[in-house]
């Protein structure tokens, strides 16, 4: 499930002026704007935003027009086939599957979304403070991520979730686990450049506090590597998410996620309820890929390289 990524080179102009400061304010409005303008020069990447747009609709909106029992089983119903009734036919329990596919789709991109925030500022705080500080702390801080890198994601995460059960609460946790140490490695490195630039030696000498210089400075400056890597661990949670689902790990019932689904709609693969393996997959292959189109694009905007071609 791991697939590393290199993280994106000079996201960023940085100015030797504090982030924020009056001079350097047109500048920053205006990196902005070239920003979202190349950003929306990628036709792929309006292509993703659509996509996760109609994708959220379709989870949170839906039901409020779409009114299932994701509940109550009801086996005398089991296994219809699409009709008009059902759109997409009945699971093995009785359960209306377009009804279904709303509400798992809700548990995936909570779980995905909230995951990726909570790795991004976890690894964001961790590699700031270890590239500032440097020294034996950066040793030891680095040290510890390292460790963590040496196991296989997939194991930590199904030790963890075995243990304490997979509730929701729970299963964000152990996937921001083992999610926010890239983040915290290329943090890492854009702190070991931005700690020797000019602004952030006056602000020592001026006898500004570590953790003020850290927030001030090092954070703002490394926004676009933090913007780009969480869109990418936003896919990366929704598939450990469903390869978690699929091992039968994901919410218990009567929630659902995606990998749920599918992982039961495997179960009748040879028996032709079709309408039991692809809508689920389909959904898993779309969100994801819409989220890594947003990434790919936001690196390219990004970098300071491909925005002047």
């Amino acid at each position: 499930m791991g697939v590393t990524r290199q993280g994106p080179e000079q996201l960023l102009p940085v100015s030797d002026e504090p982030t924020g400061a009056g001079p350097s304010e047109p500048a920053v409005g205006s990196t902005w704007r070239s920003i979202l303008d190349a950003f929306l020069e990628h036709r792929l990447a309006v292509v993703g935003v659509g996509i996760v747009l109609l994708v959220i609709a379709f989870c949170f909106l839906g039901p409020l027009f779409y009114h299932t029992n994701q509940v109550q089983t009801d086996l005398a119903a089991a296994h219809q086939a699409p009709s008009s009734e059902h759109p997409l036919g009945t699971d093995a329990a009785g359960y209306d599957v377009l009804g279904r596919l709303m509400i798992a789709g809700q548990t995936s991109l909570e779980v995905g979304l909230a995951a990726a925030l909570l790795a991004s500022f976890l690894g964001t705080a961790w590699g700031a403070v270890s590239g500032f500080v440097g020294g034996w702390v950066d040793g030891l801080m680095m040290r510890i991520v390292d460790s963590f890198l040496a196991i296989p994601p997939l194991l930590l995460v199904i030790l963890v979730a075995s243990i304490y059960g997979p509730t929701k609460l729970v299963l964000i946790l152990v996937i921001a686990l083992v999610s926010w140490l890239g983040t915290a490695r290329l943090v890492r490195g854009e702190s070991l450049s931005l700690r020797v630039r000019e602004y952030v030696q006056a602000a020592k000498l001026s006898g500004a506090r570590n953790w003020w210089i850290v927030l001030r400075h090092i954070v703002p400056n490394v926004i676009g590597t933090i913007v780009v890597l969480t869109t990418f661990a936003v896919a990366d949670a929704i598939l450990l998410l469903s390869a978690l689902g699929y091992l039968g790990l994901g919410p218990p019932p009567p929630a659902a996620d995606w990998g749920g689904m599918l992982t039961d709609g495997l179960n009748y693969a040879y028996d032709g309820y079709w309408w039991l393996i692809y809508p689920a997959g389909v959904a898993i292959v779309l969100t994801v890929v819409a989220f890594n189109l947003i990434g790919d694009s936001l690196r390219d905007a990004f970098d300071v390289r491909l925005r002047r071609r």
